[in-house]
């Protein structure tokens, strides 16, 4: 939609009722028309426009009422004018609105009190919902600035962007609330609430402050704490003060994502922002971290420069990823953050990338980009990978100066991926804008394969997929070689791989040699000399590489055996060498690729698998103990947790039967550690019966911790037998909320007993299923399609043409579903 004229400044009247879930709205918008139009083009979705006039900005021009029409399909509202208008101009709008349920735009979350049902009311826009919320020019390079008021009850509070400016008592028992003008800034970081809020400030930064519901104060203290350091890193770190007076950390029961990060007014998911103390685990402590200082990292990277398009969406979300996870290493940095990052981003980045149904970091050609299922892999993960790999090839001076000149260059304006290569390049002196269009304009990332003669390394590059692809690409690939001799030493070398092939030169004295040490490169290295890739293992078996490394050496090998280059028994050779491991990042990797064999593979080579990941759990297990130690690493904690888990699930009689006291303890009231509390639940799902069953739904039923009831919603799909299952199932369908309904779904169709059973039951279910909301409802599709759909691959692919037809914004998420599911049916018939 291109409309001809340039925003100034929005002025916003909102009049919620809560009781009738409705508002009204007035909008006035200040702007310039650049050149004379006979149309004004505005987004507009789901309002009801009562009236609206134009008020040229000159003393002799009159007042105009133009007709209007509405565009739903468009999400549109056209203004008619009777003649060409230019320059500035003020438009009025009145109009009225639902406060929806959908999680998006303007919407309701009910809330738990002792009196009738209560609700607030919040705002949620990217990438396109604040068309639902105000006509506007929806657009995140048509930045203005937003004076925003609401209309609310005497008792409620109101939450905006900005400090409170002025309160008005009304008459009628109400009070109108204004607020300061915001920055310039898009739409879609626009934010306003209402509700029983409390509001606490961080006593050391009073800009700082928790917004929650009554009674929750003192668990939003951890958060509030971390908000002020992450904000000071930020302010350090990009040389650029915060330019908002106050920071709202803002606690919202119903929420579809994790957070969001309007501009001085994030919005969190209850678990991502409250810590209970008993309740609250180690690994979910580190979670609030790394999204609070995601959130913070927005407010440069997002909210003062802005993409000037959705296709540079990854300029906002790779930099608070990265970002997200560098702010907590600076301030735990015994928490070994950046193994956390390896395994839940990179390695979910590779082999989301691994598909031929994959796309550029930068989407092509103005296309419409959404986070989905399909596309936050690549833009999260992959991006913050890319930065990685980036920062370790200029130097961390170099890449902090870059980024400094980038923000203080675009500053309350909008940018392009080529602004940023050219403000790093300037930095650095380095070729960034060359390698970086060849990460970020292109899909997938190459597998490096490497080949000894005497002394000479040769190094060819190709795009690794699982399934063929001939694609003639490549990438500018900084590639490290680590030689190691037989009396310790080691030697690296870096190179620039711009060619398909090239050759290096080895140490005379080289007995084996590690491709990508630090495994900071976002390639798979593919070893085609078998005796250096045991000798690779026995370095492993002897802890000679260090866990980054295990990490990559197993990481790598998985890949090449999903894409048919390397059997798995090769697999489970080089996982014999990780006996007795106890670091996180190798050991979870590991387990995680066992895991997923055992629920694709079937026969002689499935009993292997399982016998090979409870032998490596069972020696972990022994080491590290089964309950928690208050001064082991927080990396320990959650390996243990993780073991446990996939231990219930598998059968593995130690876990289970140590699992099992630990589950009926927690029956007679025995409070249980929460590092282990998901084992426990998961082993009494899947050992404890009816009992267990009735148990976990009245702990679920009578809970108000978010964070414990996520963890029981995501036990109710590992119970076996089918029956207790589809009950549990049944339950989620009718009782848990639409926010964590996926939960149970997802982990059902990772369920090892509900193989056969849990396809006709989605089918069954569908009608209600797709009711969830549809970011939440592709996720369980994502599970069920290559799992539970493998049972019969024809079956799955028709049915999903089908649910294609039928919602083609499904379209993404079915293509890499159908993708991953001909990948295991591949992985299965080969191992057969």
């Amino acid at each position: 939609m291109a409309t001809p004229i340039t925003p100034i400044e929005y002025k916003l009247t909102i009049e919620p009722d809560l009781d009738r879930f409705t508002f009204t709205g007035r909008m006035i918008l200040s702007a310039d028309a650049d050149k004379p139009t006979g149309n004004l083009v505005l987004h507009c979705a789901e309002l009801a426009i009562w009236q609206c006039h134009i008020q040229p900005d000159g003393a002799d021009e009159r007042r105009i009422e133009p007709p209007f029409t509405l565009d739903p399909a468009k999400t549109s509202l056209t203004i008619h004018l009777p003649d060409a208008l230019s320059g500035p101009f003020h438009l009025t709008i009145d109009y009225t609105g639902k406060i929806n349920d959908r999680m998006a735009g303007f919407y309701r979350s009910r809330i738990k009190t002792d009196k009738r049902p209560q609700y607030i009311a919040v705002t949620q826009f990217q990438e396109s919902d604040a068309r639902r919320a105000f006509p506007c020019l929806d657009h995140p390079a048509q930045k203005a600035v937003f004076k925003v008021e609401m209309v609310i009850d005497r008792n409620l509070t109101a939450i905006s962007n900005t400090d409170v400016q002025t309160i008005t008592e009304l008459e009628d028992g109400r009070r109108r609330v204004a607020f300061h003008p915001t920055p310039k800034m898009s739409t879609y970081l626009l934010f306003f609430g209402v509700g029983p809020f409390e509001i606490h400030e961080d006593a050391d930064d009073r800009r700082v402050r928790a917004v929650c519901l009554p009674g929750m104060g003192d668990q939003t203290a951890f958060g509030r704490e971390f908000g002020r350091k992450a904000l000071a890193y930020g302010e350090d770190y990009y040389a650029i003060d915060y330019p908002l007076t106050k920071l709202d950390l803002i606690a919202v029961p119903d929420f579809a994502f994790g957070a969001m990060e309007n501009w001085g007014a994030i919005t969190f998911r209850e678990n991502l922002l409250l810590n209970i103390p008993g309740v609250t685990s180690r690994e979910a402590l580190a979670r609030i971290c790394e999204v609070i200082a995601h959130e913070i990292a927005h407010q440069w990277f997002g909210n003062l420069v802005t993409p000037e398009d959705w296709k540079y969406l990854w300029l906002n979300e790779s930099f608070a990823t990265y970002f997200g996870y560098g702010m907590v290493d600076h301030h735990y940095p015994e928490w070994e953050i950046w193994d956390q990052f390896v395994r839940s981003q990179t390695e979910t980045a590779m082999a989301r990338d691994a598909m031929n149904e994959t796309f550029a970091i930068e989407m092509p050609g103005g296309a419409q980009v959404a986070i989905t299922t399909s596309t936050a892999p690549i833009i999260y993960s992959k991006g913050g990978s890319i930065l990685r790999q980036l920062e370790a090839w200029i130097g961390p001076d170099h890449f902090k100066a870059g980024l400094r000149r980038y923000l203080t260059d675009f500053a309350y304006g909008s940018a392009a991926s080529q602004h940023l290569w050219e403000s790093l390049s300037a930095a650095s002196g380095m070729p960034v804008a060359e390698l970086m269009r060849s990460w970020i304009t292109q899909p997938g990332f190459p597998v490096v394969t490497v080949q000894r003669n005497n002394h000479t390394l040769s190094l060819r590059q190709r795009r690794f997929t699982y399934l063929p692809n001939d694609a003639a690409q490549t990438w500018l690939v900084p590639v490290s070689i680590t030689a190691y001799t037989a009396n310790g030493t080691a030697d690296t070398q870096t190179i620039l791989l711009k060619k398909k092939q090239t050759d290096v030169t080895l140490p005379p004295d080289t007995t084996a040699y590690q491709v990508n040490p630090g495994q900071t490169g976002f390639y798979h290295a593919r070893y085609n000399d078998a005796e250096n890739l045991t000798r690779l293992g026995d370095m492993v078996a002897g802890r000679q590489l260090p866990p980054m490394d295990r990490w990559g050496l197993q990481n790598d090998l998985f890949a090449l055996v999903k894409a048919g280059l390397v059997p798995m028994a090769t697999f489970l050779d080089m996982a014999d060498n990780f006996h007795g491991e106890q670091a996180y990042l190798p050991l979870s990797s590991l387990d995680s690729h066992l895991y997923e064999a055992v629920l694709v593979l079937r026969g002689e080579i499935r009993t292997r698998t399982t016998q090979t990941a409870v032998t490596l759990m069972n020696a972990a297990l022994d080491a590290i103990g089964g309950l928690p130690d208050p001064e082991e690493s927080q990396t320990t904690a959650m390996l243990r947790d993780q073991l446990f888990v996939h231990g219930a699930l598998i059968g593995n009689l130690q876990a289970l039967n140590f699992l099992t006291d630990q589950f009926n303890a927690f029956l007679s009231g025995s409070p249980i550690a929460p590092d282990i509390f998901r084992g426990v639940i998961t082993a009494g799902a899947v050992a404890g019966g009816r009992t267990a069953l009735e148990a976990m739904i009245r702990r679920f039923e009578g809970s108000g911790v978010e964070h414990e009831r996520m963890t029981l919603a995501g036990a109710l799909g590992c119970f076996d037998p089918w029956p207790l299952l589809e009950e549990a199932l049944a339950f989620t369908l009718e009782k848990v909320p639409d926010r964590i309904r996926f939960m149970p779904l997802v982990a059902a169709a990772g369920n090892p007993a509900a193989a056969d059973r849990l396809w006709p039951w989605f089918v069954d279910n569908l009608p209600r299923i797709e009711r969830m909301h549809p970011l939440l409802f592709e996720r369980v599709v994502a599970a069920f399609v290559p799992g539970p759909g493998l049972q019969d691959p024809d079956r799955t692919e028709a049915f999903c043409l089908k649910l294609r037809q039928k919602q083609p914004r499904l379209a993404d998420v079915i293509a890499l579903s159908l993708e991953r599911l001909a990948v295991n049916a591949a992985f299965r018939l080969r191992e057969k």
